[in-house]
């Protein structure tokens, strides 16, 4: 729409239509849109929205009572940590179906890979 908008037409049709075609071959997933409605209903109506103490205190202090931050950087871009509230930290969003390209995650995560 942008190419269109500064390009005009005929000439912005082109990338336009790039940009639809994309879409169209795009893998859609209604494990997606089963996730994102279960986050969203959490984030609406979770009573405990509280931050895990180790994520209220900066990567570099940790006299402040909070417990110890680990910076996710520091262990190659993942580290294991609690980043959700107590209620909701072992809740699954997201389940891959055994459909398409989601069925390689599945494989995957019982491979233990990451």
């Amino acid at each position: 729409m942008y190419a269109v908008e500064k390009m005009g037409l005929p000439e912005g049709l082109i990338p336009l239509t790039h940009a639809i075609i994309y879409v169209c071959e795009a893998e859609k997933s209604n494990s997606v849109v089963t996730a994102m409605h279960l986050a969203e209903k959490d984030a609406l109506y979770s009573t405990d929205n509280k931050v895990p103490n180790h994520l209220k205190n900066h990567p570099s202090t940790n006299d402040d009572g909070h417990g110890s931050y680990k910076y996710p950087h520091d262990y190659g871009g993942y580290v294991k940590q609690q980043y959700m509230p107590d209620s909701l930290k072992d809740r699954v969003y997201y389940v891959p179906s055994k459909n398409g390209k989601e069925k390689n995650l599945i494989r995957k995560k019982f491979r233990g890979e990451n």
